[in-house]
């Protein structure tokens, strides 16, 4: 008996040693990827500033409570910006904590990206393994678009990390069929709607069909789970908005990039179905400056008074509409279409593995029994399948969207991968026709891998060779393998065939890491959101920074210096055609300045009489207009040929025309000689640092004509 009992403890503590290292492997190695994570998201965070457009809301929401809630744009609280601002009030959060600094701004949009890989190694590791937990982890950390906006103000990367907390809480309500834990992502995803409104809703698709088709409960209440949830949903996602459109509009900022003043508006429009169906909106599409389509009055009583002007007063400009489809590819996301996403704009953003997360699909779907409430396997299967095709569909056709929109995209492809090549490794093992899919998975994946880099001859000059070489060795010993027995060859044993498949994935990460990291070694622009390699002539990705300077070191400080002294009892510092000739001004002064047509110059925040009374109150006093803006060549190339004519001598922000408002400044209000407000050696068609790339001219309207 003691024998027997010496027997089993030492063949306990043999298992207790064996287990040891693999668990301490298991825990190095997601170390390691964590500090990946952090070195992508963290390394020189800030060096180039921190954007430009949300950072002097940042600014502004410290102020005061009133800015705070409403995410308003300027201090004075005349416009807000045009998203919500659950997301900003965490940089406003950090930016109380460690002062207004671009690290600061940066920090919590770099945080949100390091704890998503970590969520997302939990999420894949406890249906798949920890093999696959890791991989998809890396993946992840590497993604370049993911790092790039992890490093950014745009706060798409919080968004992310909300829908993952989401992703967590539904397929817990999946295994359970517990209807608290549908209703807690029903909130997680109803907070992302506060933080990027329709965006956020990509994932709802996904987080419906798991719960539908795999709750352990009857269909009927798992429709009914749903309903309340879809109800749930709805409420927490529209109680900023319905707030806010609920405050009378002369005690809260005008909503930019709205035409009726209205949150829900800019989530349903603007941030909602104009993203889907339209081209780029703004001032290209000629809005009026005067408010011509409702009676609503300016949201000035908490800013000075307009003297009871009616607001349907007012000049109209000429409506100019884009072409159907809008401007194909003025954002460089290429033109719609089924392999959009393979094309070099977008593949070389997000689509790097994104072969392999399909393969994976099959790889799943065919070795799996359809048993949806037991097999959880299955699950993430429907589960991340539905993620990727919902959001790649959108990607696909969608007429109007940023690059970095795709970083919600990233974990449906990352854990997809993590759990593809464990899942086809397994396949090839068993050694039946399935196990053709993993050598087939990586020949796709370095095929589009060499398509992207094609189209980058300096880089893809070395990385081309190395990453075909180290595939083809893969793939060729994988291929060897399966064909081995039909020629009477010996088989290698896995401990021989893993370490090429290591090279395999090895090979499929060296260009993504590349495209993730050389913004950061190299990037010398701030509002930079695109990952790889700087490129000249980006007709889109630069288009969104196109003349706006956030570098306060570098404005004029004669203008500050004239205006601040001879602002007197104004409320606003200077009043400008736009926010791109306002943010500088507001990050060097944090004093207020009115951007009289919102983001790009096409709100209809103001009319003429409403302006004239303004001024006349003493409410205002300069301005400083942009006469004409002029477009890059890159820029103008893209443009339909009916628009490209009509802009290469530039154009007004706001319309095509002269706007009313700027008419109005120019026919009443004198000029400041360019003396009292310029370097001497600025000169007068600059108009220093502000609205660079048009004719500059301070107007004081302090006496009228």
């Amino acid at each position: 008996m003691a024998d027997t009992i010496e027997r089993t403890d030492q063949v306990r503590s043999s298992l207790i040693t064996e287990q040891q290292p693999a668990a301490l492997w298991q825990r190095l190695a997601l170390a390691g990827i964590v500090l990946i994570a952090v070195f992508m998201d963290f390394f020189q965070l800030g060096q180039n500033g921190f954007g430009s457009y949300y950072p002097p809301a940042v600014r502004s929401m410290l102020d005061n409570w009133h800015n705070f809630f409403f995410a308003s744009y300027d201090p004075g609280g005349f416009v807000t910006i045009d998203k919500p601002p659950l997301g900003f009030w965490l940089q406003v959060a950090s930016a109380k904590l460690f002062g207004f600094n671009a690290v600061s701004i940066l920090l919590p949009q770099a945080l949100a990206g390091v704890l998503s890989v970590l969520l997302l190694y939990y999420l894949v590791r406890r249906h798949f393994g920890v093999i696959a937990g890791l991989l998809a982890a890396l993946a992840l950390a590497l993604s370049p678009i993911s790092v790039v906006t992890n490093r950014n103000i745009t706060i798409d990367s919080t968004l992310a990390l909300t829908l993952l907390v989401g992703a967590w809480a539904v397929l817990r309500a999946a295994e359970t069929g517990r209807l608290r834990w549908l209703l807690l992502s029903a909130v997680m995803v109803a907070i992302g709607f506060n933080i990027k409104m329709m965006e956020a809703y990509l994932v709802v698709p996904a987080y419906a069909v798991l719960y539908l088709v795999a709750a352990p409960r009857s269909i009927w209440k798992r429709i009914g789970h749903l309903a309340l949830a879809g109800l749930l949903l709805v409420v927490v996602s529209f109680s900023w908005a319905v707030a806010v459109d609920l405050t009378p509009a002369s005690q809260r900022p005008y909503v930019g990039s709205t035409q009726d003043n209205s949150e829900i508006s800019l989530a349903l429009g603007y941030n909602g179905i104009d993203r889907l169906l339209r081209g780029f909106g703004g001032g290209f599409r000629g809005r009026p400056q005067g408010n011509t389509s409702n009676n609503t009055p300016p949201p000035t009583a908490n800013r000075g008074t307009t003297g009871g002007v009616s607001a349907a007063q007012g000049n109209r400009t000429r409506q100019v509409q884009p072409p159907a489809g809008g401007f194909g590819g003025i954002f460089n996301t290429g033109a719609a279409s089924p392999l959009r996403l393979f094309e070099v704009a977008l593949g070389s953003q997000i689509a790097w593995l994104l072969p392999l997360a399909l393969f994976s699909l099959l790889a799943l779907a065919w070795q799996r029994r359809p048993n949806l409430q037991e097999d959880r396997k299955l699950q993430s299967l429907v589960f991340w399948g539905m993620w990727l095709l919902t959001m790649g569909t959108f990607f696909s056709v969608a007429g109007f969207f940023h690059q970095y929109y795709m970083t919600e995209m990233a974990p449906a492809i990352a854990a997809l991968f993590g759990i593809g090549l464990v899942t086809m490794w397994q396949d090839y093992r068993r050694g039946d026709w399935r196990g053709w899919l993993l050598p087939l998975a990586l020949a796709a994946t370095v095929a589009e891998q060499v398509y992207i880099l094609s189209a980058y001859p300096t880089w893809g000059r070395w990385m081309i060779p190395l990453i075909i070489a180290l595939s083809v060795v893969a793939v060729g010993v994988l291929v060897g393998v399966r064909i081995a027995p039909h020629l009477r060859v010996k088989v290698p044993t896995a401990r021989f065939i893993l370490p090429v498949l290591g090279a395999g994935v090895l090979a499929l990460m060296l260009a993504p890491t590349v495209w993730a990291i050389t913004p950061i070694l190299l990037s010398k622009q701030a509002d930079t959101l695109v990952a790889g390699p700087p490129q000249t002539g980006d007709g889109g990705g630069n288009f969104a920074r196109f003349g706006r300077n956030n570098d306060t070191a570098n404005t004029n400080s004669v203008l500050l210096h004239y205006l601040q002294a001879n602002q007197g009892n104004t409320k606003f510092l200077v009043a400008v055609p736009s926010s791109m000739m306002a943010d500088s001004i507001i990050l060097a002064t944090n004093k207020p300045v009115m951007a009289m047509g919102g983001f790009s110059g096409g709100d209809p925040i103001l009319t003429t009489s409403q302006l004239a009374a303004l001024v006349k109150n003493g409410t205002v006093r300069f301005f400083l207009l942009s006469v004409r803006i002029q477009l890059p060549s890159q820029i103008l190339n893209q443009l339909p040929q009916q628009f490209r004519n009509r802009l290469r001598g530039g154009f007004s922000f706001g319309g095509f025309q002269q706007s009313a408002l700027t008419t109005w400044v120019t026919q009443h209000c004198k000029t400041v000689p360019t003396s009292l407000w310029q370097f001497s050696t600025t000169s007068a068609s600059s108009g220093g640092d502000f609205g660079s790339g048009g004719s500059n001219q301070l107007y004081d309207c302090a006496v009228t004509h």
